[in-house]
């Protein structure tokens, strides 16, 4: 059985949006999760959004080999996958209906520290619905137990 590790974090997401010549910023500081299974590390933390009702379960997944996936539950779901320089199609589920999304990573770093527990994930994507390219995005998560 592999070695499973629990420890309580705070997490802070930044992230940049770019869309139509325009720059929005959202920033959120929250408590969480770090679960560490073997060599994979999970990031889980409760989301508000707005229009809906019920926090949505986010899992940030750390995998040993540098790629990351963000995955939301509940109400919306979808899960995306960021792989150096590697287009990714997924869907974007909701209660109005599906979406074909896809991502391309530009950019992404990981770097993790065990004593105390706490690291930072940087990701620069692309985010397309079809051959749209939908905007520019920027995210900046970190975490400290």
């Amino acid at each position: 059985m592999e070695e499973r590790i629990s420890v309580p974090v705070e997490i802070k997401i930044k992230t940049e949006v770019f869309q139509e010549n325009e720059l929005v910023e959202h920033v959120v500081e929250v408590s969480g999760k770090m679960v560490r299974i073997g060599e994979v590390l999970y990031l889980r933390y409760d989301e508000k959004m707005e229009g809906v009702d019920s926090e949505i379960p986010v899992t940030l997944k750390i995998l040993p080999d540098g790629k990351v996936e963000l995955i939301r539950a509940g109400e919306l779901r979808m899960k995306l996958r960021f792989h150096y320089q590697s287009r990714q199609e997924t869907a974007y589920k909701s209660p109005f209906g599906q979406l074909d999304i896809a991502t391309y990573t530009n950019n992404i770093r990981v770097s993790l520290k065990d004593r105390p527990y706490s690291g930072r994930v940087l990701v620069d994507y692309d985010l397309f619905a079809g051959a749209d390219k939908l905007g520019v995005y920027h995210l900046d998560l970190s975490f400290t137990a």
